[in-house]
């Protein structure tokens, strides 16, 4: 079970001079400070090798901290005073003892009887295992609370996962350990347990006699834009399928469990995983993207930064396959590509056309949670044309977040996650059986991608929809397109691919 926040909690933030740490960590810890969620009795050591002052960490992060309203940026400086900053390498004891030190004299000085330490890895996996050995021996919490926050890529393949694992396994137990994925942290993905399972209008027909296909899709509207040298190595199966998509993907399948309790979603997650099917490396759709139509944007290809020739996949679509009572025969496609015409991620749960008869061609009905941007979910239904007609007309049920919680504070991700890792509850992060078996499922795709006789991905052009065999793909998988015209959702969202 959570173990609830304790005051006068030594917060150390890892890699604290590097971009992760100061766009994202830093501001998630000053998002919860700043509505009141983070007590002003902690205090926040930065590490990192740089020789940088605390002043001058302090300065660096200022510009990232967000306060739209005055009241909000009272708040700045007293956040910005809470942060203390060491130099030190990640793989010799010297600066762990100085970062020891520290926190020691500040719980003496508080009356800490005992410590609750948080360590954030805003890291590289390549140092994850040094300065993990590090803080077991000279900042662990001996007499309390120590909790490792690591973030992700979680390994390579499968193997290299197993081999991370295993070195930080004898160090930290899995109690200890929060694998960040920072898309558990979202606000719509974490209201997918509620939807699902507390509303019985969903929950009665959340299976194979009812729903017709599933797509949970991804796309952004840029290229790698010069950091192409860092994504050939990891494509965007690694980057965002394997990890985020998928843990999405969990929570829309996945069994109720028992209860709120971590280790009982948990479980279910991983129940659901242990029932995918082997990908078949032959149902799949992979591209590349190609210079824009008008020629002002560029191809992968042209990054300097690119190995020439190379094969990486920008683009993927990929069906899966549960093989449960539940889900069998219900195919479901994961999507996801860069430099696309539109940045969005949704699902979407398409379901069984009602019996003909008295309707001819009528629409199915189609449920879409919008994850990001502008939170939203709306059922696609048909309903009679106004007037003295009897023709159906396709229309929605609209819930978009931006128009009916104005009033709340929606938490952006890291400060939701922080904030659980705060209070020792595990539901949003990842195990370790979790990730070995999600692995396990991606691990002979990646192989075959990226193997001496890896297929060529299909070229598309940048800002377009995908692939041009993309409409065929996800036809010939079960989904019904609407006829153009027919339906557009409102406001400035497009109902397109």
């Amino acid at each position: 079970m959570a173990v609830e926040f304790k005051e006068n909690t030594a917060i150390v933030v890892f890699g604290a001079s590097g971009d992760l740490a100061k766009k994202k960590t830093f501001p998630a810890l000053f998002g919860l400070f700043r509505e009141g969620y983070l007590s002003d009795t902690v205090k926040i050591y930065g590490y990192a090798r740089s020789k940088l002052t605390t002043e001058e960490l302090r300065e660096r992060i200022k510009g990232f901290l967000k306060a739209k309203t005055d009241e909000a940026k009272t708040k700045i400086e007293p956040f910005l005073n809470l942060i203390h900053y060491v130099a030190g390498p990640y793989d010799q004891p010297d600066g762990f003892l100085e970062l020891n030190k520290n926190i020691e004299e500040f719980e003496k000085e508080r009356g800490v009887t005992e410590p609750h330490r948080l360590f954030y890895l805003a890291l590289p996996p390549s140092v994850f295992v040094s300065v993990c050995a590090q803080l077991k021996k000279n900042v662990y919490a001996k007499n309390g609370i120590t909790r490792v926050i690591v973030e992700k890529p979680f390994g390579h393949d499968l193997d290299s996962s197993r081999d991370l694992q295993k070195d930080l396994a004898p160090l930290f137990s899995e109690e200890e350990i929060y694998r960040i994925d920072h898309y558990l942290g979202k606000e719509m993905v974490k209201n997918l347990l509620v939807l699902r399972f507390g509303n019985q209008i969903f929950n009665a027909s959340w299976n194979k006699d009812h729903i017709k296909s599933i797509q949970i899709s991804f796309k952004e509207p840029f290229g790698t834009e010069g950091r192409g040298g860092y994504f050939d190595d990891i494509g965007i199966i690694r980057d965002v399928m394997q990890n985020h998509l998928l843990q999405a993907l969990t929570l829309l399948t996945m069994e109720r469990p028992v209860s709120f309790d971590p280790e009982a979603v948990r479980d279910e997650k991983v129940k659901v995983l242990k029932a995918f099917s082997p990908i078949d490396t032959q149902d799949i759709l992979i591209g590349q993207y190609d210079k824009s139509e008008d020629g002002s944007k560029p191809a992968y290809l042209d990054d300097e930064t690119v190995k020439p020739g190379s094969k990486c996949v920008t683009y993927a679509a990929i069906k899966l396959e549960i093989k449960n009572e539940r889900w069998e025969g219900v195919p479901i496609i994961m999507r996801a590509g860069k430099a696309l015409d539109a940045g969005k991620v949704e699902i979407r749960i398409q379901y069984k056309p009602v019996a003909s008869g008295i309707f001819e061609e009528i629409p199915p009905n189609e449920l879409v949670i919008r994850i990001q941007p502008d939170e939203a979910i709306y059922i696609k239904l048909n309903a009679k044309q106004p007037g003295l007609s009897t023709q159906t007309q396709l229309t929605d049920l609209d819930l978009s977040y931006n128009s009916r919680y104005k009033q709340f504070w929606i938490p952006e991700a890291y400060e939701s996650l922080i904030r659980d890792a705060l209070h020792g509850d595990h539901s949003n992060f990842v195990r370790d059986d979790e990730l070995d078996v999600s692995w396990k499922l991606f691990t002979p795709l990646l192989n075959y991608l990226e193997g001496p006789d890896a297929p060529s991905p299909t070229l598309y052009p940048y800002g377009s929809r995908g692939p041009a065999h993309l409409a065929d793909y996800l036809r010939n998988h079960g989904y019904t397109f609407g006829k153009p015209g027919v339906y557009q959702w409102p406001v400035t969202r497009p109902n397109n691919l």
